[in-house]
């Protein structure tokens, strides 16, 4: 009963701060900031991650459709130089250093207003069903919480917390093993992923990759 009092009340803290930081971190953009957004969008950010962020390199997040607030986050963060994963040290740095914060709004609403992309890579079905048992259940027995309870039932997301449905499932392995190791910065997500083995992050990314 303790361990399941326990597992509830991570989530509960976990939603309340996810709101805390969305509504901390809204931002309202004009016209100008907008302008500027999208020619940045579409003349630089298109180079990597695709056209209106629906790019096909497995190793760069799509960003089309991806929460607002997500996006908002991730860019001050890669601004800051808090972000320290690999990627952030050899391309995103540099890149968000020169942004505004009206101009970081201006490309989350840009991005967060796309229409997601489909991939259409065929991938192996058991892979997938493991995945979304995880994805559903998690494990609350080894700590790992079901990652539906934040990410939302169909992997949407929700303020902070990023849509992964339909993400390159690489970039998510990746970015999963980042984060299970403490090579990338993410306290909630360190003490929640901590006991899933290899093969069942492979399977979430699949069953992501999948949605």
């Amino acid at each position: 009963m303790t361990k399941l009092f326990n597992f509830g009340a991570k989530i509960c803290f976990i939603w309340s701060a996810a709101l805390a930081c969305t509504l901390a971190n809204a931002q309202v953009v004009d016209d100008v900031n907008k302008e500027v957004a999208a020619k940045l969008a579409e003349g630089v950010c298109v180079s990597c991650h695709g056209t209106e962020g629906r790019g096909d390199n497995p190793r760069i997040p799509r960003l089309a459709g991806q929460q607002r607030a997500y996006i908002e986050v991730q860019l001050k963060a890669f601004r800051s130089q808090t972000r320290s994963d690999p990627a952030a040290h050899e391309y995103m740095w540099g890149v968000a250093a020169t942004l505004s914060d009206s101009v970081v709004a201006g490309l989350a609403d840009y991005f967060s207003s796309r229409v997601p992309g489909t991939n259409g890579e065929p991938i192996d079905a058991k892979t997938v069903d493991i995945g979304k048992q995880v994805f559903e259940r998690g494990s609350p027995e080894r700590g790992a919480a079901p990652c539906m309870a934040c990410h939302g039932s169909s992997a949407e997301g929700m303020g902070v917390f990023p849509r992964l449905a339909g993400q390159h499932r690489e970039y998510i392995y990746l970015q999963l093993k980042l984060i299970q190791n403490k090579l990338r910065a993410s306290p909630v997500m360190h003490g929640l992923i901590t006991q899933l083995s290899n093969d069942e992050i492979v399977a979430v990314a699949a069953y992501l990759q999948s949605k």
